[in-house]
């Protein structure tokens, strides 16, 4: 596979012909070099390695000629539709000086060499101003990794924001597989057929048949970077010291321990290393016999490490190597990357520490540095500070971890950052009988994430359940689009930790904090099980991995003891489970009573999940119990798959006569769970609920609302954040360029007039108002409106009073109108108010769309007025919203009732506020440029939903990592 058509080497049309004609004030051209930066990303082929794009500039002119003389003959004649064998200059010099808005291009570079090229020409010289053309080559050697699609996406992002929304392609009727390349992105063609080459259109709008593909591209090749990490065939040890004391020598002893089923090898630096001998000793200064800090000795490298034959550089290993360990001093790691690079290394395990975790800004930006190189390589990386990696597929069997004890293979997935608590949380699973699959300690994450791990553990099919212990969230919203679909087929159990996991450098940079409250609604809403303390984790693990989900929240707690019967009753109501029955045996109940009592649970339709709650008698064996609750869980009488907890000796864990061994001796499917206290049990039972009622809900999917048009908006919008002009339309109070302090250079808070105008192109009406200035203006925009009216001051201080000063309601003729004006003047002192038509009575509401550091935009609805702020009382959900999200978001907050009909008051139409949710999500989805939104108040009432005042922020996007061309954060 090549490339489309052949741009012509003779067209001497100059690089800014060819304006889309709907754009009235296009901006000025860009020179070659100015060029947006947010098109520079990191990207994953579909191999899973890693390839750098950026937008062509003149320095690139001997690349793109020694890229061409790499191509093979075919490729050149599908690109060019002749031989071409070489590139004449003045071809070159096009092809590497654009404008970057009507003739872009954008090149895929793997250690410094170009490896593909994409390109776009505007055809407005064609009559077609909102058309560009547009053709694209990979190198040979690279075809068949997906990079077409790849930049084909990234072009058409980069075209939408210049204002195209079409494409156009010449293929040879002989290059299908060109053809397949836009099919297979999930574009809608348009094709022709003219002899010897095929035309197709396409619009380049993204679609949700078109985001459904790239994000299961995005999966695809996420999950196999993933795989690259913990699938290897090879592994090298670089740093491998024959000092047992050295984390070179401990990784390799425990990937050797482990029994990996490839080669290791040890990489221990040049034969004869100069060492400095170390701190100098206390002398008589003049004497001669001080020792000076300067001398050096050289010692002989050692042929092998372990009793394996030891490499000076993994270049010099003779066979292939997938994954690299390494394990020396941060000031050598950059020594390390060419060598793995040259090798065809795919993945990074960096332990070595002295990056961000050290604190220190220069640490922080080494590590970015890091990153930056070993992208540039087509590598990935875990860490740096990582504790390691570990598989436990028999046909895998790799422990790179400096972890002296991991658990033995299971089905459950962990990924955290910290190494050292990753030591501790690996002790405790293997305690607990909780068997890992696969596990990551990522470290400071400056790459491989969480996310990553999300996307291989989706389709693993030796993963059931995922442990996440989350120090910050590197894509938030990500994080939240992969979570919900995740969450679907596998509970995802969460502990987040906060800022003071991190050290205080990467935490005034890192966008890790989140309110309690938002944290936990986003993770809610994605499906998330969220737990404060790794304890908890595990309790929930026990349950989730080895018992099914409760089909309802009846539960029934047999026990012989009514006190701790009691406080798992407590625990199980305060969790949201229904205590249908309590049956205390006493302290002398026989093996044959518990298991008669624990039976008839479970042949009972009316319970739904069994705690058992037993406290052996003084000096009396309890393995009589462990039988009779194996074969209660057992029993054919069983009405179907019930989940069993108990309290089991107080023993944390499985404990041995409660354990349905599996194939490699491990706890397997059907073995109950133990805690320490009848609080945890209940409280994992609780969870387990919570979880199986997400799954039962139907599948909601974001969907557009009608009625929009995201171009004029998104237009608006640019023209807006133009801080020297304000659009059409602006005026008095709408002249704010600036936004006020604290906020991001380039942001612009729009006046109401300029919002209403904004909302409008996503069918949202704002209540009609006009701004006056005089008392014949005021009278004479309310009877355009019409009577009764309402005026109001602007200025914040006055708006959302509770005692109603700012504003004169239900005016009824010009004469109350002109009054009305005078005393709000002389008593605010606001040179402009607003004269508004009078809404139908109702609950205030207020919808507000902020930016947070962890989740990036959320959305939050409740009742206006100062009190339920105060209160707190909002609901929170992550954008873009379902349908689903949208009634829940409505029902979420303490007063919600209200909107119900409380107290015989007629009951709000929540369709429509549920509608105009989804609206606001569909704009801020649309135009990440939008910031912030506030609406309030929104009267709710049986007539619909009245928007009264609406403000919007707009200004450069923070984050585009999600929001636009799929790219690596």
């Amino acid at each position: 596979m090549a490339s489309t058509r052949r741009i012509p080497v003779t067209d001497d049309s100059p690089a800014t012909s060819g304006a889309p004609a709907t754009l009235a004030d296009q901006p000025e051209p860009r020179s070659a070099w100015d060029y947006p930066r947010h098109w520079i990303a990191d990207v994953l082929a579909s191999d899973g390695g890693v390839v750098h794009l950026r937008p062509i500039v003149p320095d690139d002119a001997d690349r793109i000629v020694a890229f061409h003389s790499t191509l093979s003959e075919r490729t050149r004649y599908m690109r060019y539709f002749g031989p071409t064998p070489t590139l004449p200059p003045r071809e070159v010099a096009r092809m590497t000086t654009v404008d970057h808005q009507q003739r872009v291009a954008i090149v895929a570079v793997l250690g410094g060499e170009i490896i593909a090229v994409g390109i776009y020409e505007g055809l407005g010289f064609d009559g077609k101003p909102e058309s560009a053309e547009v053709a694209f080559v990979v190198a040979d050697e690279h075809q068949g990794r997906g990079l077409g699609p790849i930049l084909l996406e990234h072009l058409a992002g980069a075209a939408a924001e210049n204002g195209f929304t079409r494409f156009e392609a010449e293929v040879l009727s002989e290059n299908p597989n060109m053809v397949a390349v836009f099919r297979d992105a999930g574009y809608q063609l348009a094709r022709s057929f003219d002899g010897s080459t095929v035309h197709v259109e396409f619009l380049i709008d993204p679609t949700e048949a078109l985001l459904s593909v790239r994000n299961a591209r995005e999966r695809a090749s996420e999950a196999r970077s993933v795989a690259n990490l913990l699938r290897p065939t090879s592994v090298a040890v670089i740093g491998a010291s024959t000092d047992p004391n050295k984390v070179g020598n401990a990784l390799l002893a425990n990937i050797i321990a482990g029994g990996f089923t490839g080669p290791v090898f040890p990489v221990n630096g040049p034969a004869r290393v100069e060492e400095d001998p170390g701190p100098t000793r206390p002398g008589v200064p003049g004497t001669g016999r001080e020792r000076s800090s300067n001398r050096r000795r050289t010692r002989e490298r050692p042929p092998s490490v372990r009793g394996i034959r030891a490499y000076e550089t993994v270049r010099d290993i003779p066979d292939p190597v997938d994954l690299a360990v390494v394990a020396v001093p941060a000031a050598r790691v950059d020594d390390v990357l060419d060598d793995c690079l040259v090798k065809g290394v795919r993945t990074l395990v960096v332990v070595s520490s002295g990056f961000g975790d050290s604190g220190e800004e220069e640490g922080l930006e080494n590590e970015r540095r890091l990153v930056a190189q070993v992208r540039e390589h087509g590598m990935r990386l875990v860490g740096p500070n990582a504790l390691g990696v570990a598989n436990n597929d028999p046909s895998i069997a790799l422990n790179a971890t400096l972890a002296p004890r991991i658990p033995a293979a299971g089905r459950v997935g962990f990924f955290c950052q910290s190494g050292a608590l990753g030591i501790a949380i690996l002790d405790t699973a293997a305690r607990r009988q909780i068997g890992l699959s696969t596990f990551v300690s990522a470290g400071n994450r400056a790459d491989v994430s969480g996310n990553d791990l999300l996307q291989y553990w989706d389709t693993d099919t030796t993963t059931d359940v995922i442990l996440l212990y989350l120090e910050s969230f590197g894509n938030p919203r990500k994080f939240s689009r992969i979570s919900r679909r995740v969450s679907r087929s596998k509970p995802i159990i969460a502990v987040k930790s906060g800022r003071g996991a991190m050290t205080p450098v990467r935490a005034a940079r890192s966008a890790a904090t989140l309110d309690d409250q938002i944290a936990r609604m986003m993770l809610e809403q994605a499906g998330v099980i969220q737990v404060d303390t790794i304890p908890e984790l595990f309790d929930c693990a026990a349950l989730f991995a080895y018992q099914p989900l409760p089909r309802g929240p009846r539960v029934r707690i047999i026990g012989n003891s009514s006190v701790l019967g009691s406080l798992a009753a407590d625990t199980a109501r305060s969790g949201g489970l229904e205590v249908v029955d309590a049956v205390d045996l006493g302290a002398g109940a026989s093996e044959e009573e518990f298991e008669l009592t624990v039976s008839a649970a479970m042949a009972d339709p009316g319970v739904d999940a069994i705690i058992v709650v037993f406290v052996p008698p003084v000096a009396v064996g309890a393995d009589w119990h462990a039988r009779a609750l194996m074969a209660a869980a057992n029993t054919p009488d069983a009405d179907g798959a019930k989940p069993i907890v108990t309290t089991f000796l107080a023993v944390d864990g499985i404990p041995p006569g409660l354990t349905r061994p599996g194939p490699n001796g491990m706890p397997d499917k059907g073995s109950i769970p133990s805690y320490g206290s009848p609080e945890r049990a209940a409280a994992s039972l609780a969870r387990a609920w919570q979880y199986a009622r997400w799954t039962m809900r139907p599948e909601s999917v974001v969907h557009r609302a009608e009625g929009t048009d995201p171009e004029s908006a998104r237009m608006y919008v640019r023209e807006a954040m133009d801080v020297d002009a304000a659009p059409a339309g602006a005026s008095g109070a709408d002249a704010q360029p600036d936004g006020g302090a604290g906020r991001r250079p380039g942001e612009r808070l729009l006046g109401q007039v300029e919002s209403a105008k904004l909302l409008r192109w996503y069918g949202i009406d704002v209540v009609p108002f006009r701004e006056v200035t005089t008392m014949h203006e005021a009278s004479a925009a309310a009877r355009e409106l019409g009577f009764p009216v309402a005026v109001k001051a602007t200025s914040p201080r006055w708006r959302g009073r509770l005692d109603r000063e700012g504003a004169r309601l239900d005016l009824p003729d010009a004469t109350t109108v002109v009054t009305a004006f005078a005393e709000l003047t002389e008593l605010t002192g606001d040179s402009v108010l607003h004269v508004q038509k009078m809404a139908p009575k109702g609950v205030g509401t207020v919808i507000r769309v902020e930016d947070d550091p962890s989740f990036g935009s959320v959305m939050s609805f409740g009742l206006s007025g100062r009190t339920f702020d105060l209160l707190g009382d909002h609901g929170y959900r992550a954008i873009p919203l379902s349908e689903l999200d949208a009634r829940e978001l409505i029902d979420e907050p303490r007063s919600a009732p209200l909107l119900s009909g409380y107290r015989g008051e007629e009951p709000a139409d929540k369709e429509a506020l549920v509608d105009l949710l989804l609206r606001i999500s569909t704009l801020v989805d649309d135009i990440p440029e939008v910031r912030e939104v506030f609406c309030d108040p929104i009267l709710a009432s049986v007539d619909g939903a009245a928007v009264l005042n609406a403000e919007i922020r707009v200004g450069p996007v923070p984050d585009r990592r999600d929001t636009g061309p799929r790219r690596l954060g």
